[in-house]
Order: C-alpha cells, then structure tokens, then sequence
C-alpha cells in the first residue's frame, strides 16, 4: 500500500537500523505509546525479529518514507467484530511528524478496512496528545467518548479518546 511519500509494507530484518533510530529509540514517539523504548542496538535486533513474525500474522506494517527508503514508522488495524475495524497504533519519528504522513497512513489503513468490507472504524488516541487528535479529526472521524486507562509502564491513568468514521465505498473514495 502507497501513497506520493510513503509505503506501508511488512518489516524484513535489515530494517532494524533504520525503525531503531527513527522510532524505537525515541522517548518522545513513544510517550502516547503503550510500548517501551528500546534501549539498544541489540535489544533493536531482536525486536525487529518479533515484529517480522507479528506482522506475518496481523494487519500491521512498517511505514517507509518513499524518498530515502528508511522505516520511519508502523501503522496497523484489526477487526474487532464484523465489519468493525480498529487501528492498533499509528507512530512515526519526530522528524517525520508535520509533514502530512500521519493523513496518509490513516487514509491508507481506512482504505484498506474498506477492501475487505469493513463499515465502521475506530480510532484511540491519549486525550493529551493533540497532533492525534487533529489528526482523526482532518481525516473525518467523529469523537464517540472516552474510556479511563492505566499505563502499564507507569501505573498512572490517563484518559484514552475513541473516534469512529462510517466507511462507505463510492468510487475509489471514502465518504
């Protein structure tokens, strides 16, 4: 799947050098996450290795950046029921937020809900993480309500946003 500046397309090992320095090392990409940073090359390693065999069985992917090829993200999407999709987390590097890619990827995975039926999609994002918000809202999803959530890193609360958009298929858009 692809849009003008990006690739969503399933990891491969000699990914791990690039998803490390772009994404998993990064305290502030993972801060709305309810993953850990990973703490060295070699954690990376093997990480990318859990990530390959994830993605071999799930609807989730790593984003490349069209122009230098480097994974600078990952993005995925499950079905929570019939017709009914969910995406599962969207992140990228701080180098690569504010150029529009989060539209694309979100655009990309609604698109991609759609191929295969699905009539409603869901969106969670932390209540303090504003550039998520606008994100669901630029793309048309509507806020539902919030659910109270504990932070498994930390044990503190936090306030977890569901946005929905109903799909529907006319042409090659989605409405």
């Amino acid at each position: 799947m692809e849009t003008e500046d990006i690739i969503l397309g399933k990891a491969k090992y000699e990914d791990w050098r690039s998803i490390y320095c772009n994404v998993w090392s990064r305290p502030e990409t993972a801060e709305y996450m309810i993953w850990k940073v990973t703490a060295d090359e070699d954690e990376a390693r093997e990480r990318i290795q859990q990530t390959v065999a994830w993605q071999e069985t799930h609807d989730a992917w790593l984003v490349y950046e069209k122009i230098s090829g480097q994974a600078i993200g990952f993005a995925g999407v499950e079905e929570t029921g019939p017709h009914i999709y969910h995406e599962t987390g969207i992140a990228l590097g701080p180098e690569y937020v504010g150029r529009g890619y989060g539209k694309q990827i979100l655009c990309l995975l609604m698109e991609y809900c759609v191929s295969l039926g699905g009539q409603e999609f869901y969106y969670s994002t932390r209540s303090g993480n504003l550039a998520s918000k606008a994100l669901a809202l630029s793309c048309g999803l509507v806020y539902q309500h919030s659910e109270q959530k504990t932070d498994q890193r930390s044990g503190k609360t936090y306030e977890l946003e569901i946005y929905k958009k109903n799909l529907k298929c006319t042409g090659s858009e989605i409405e």
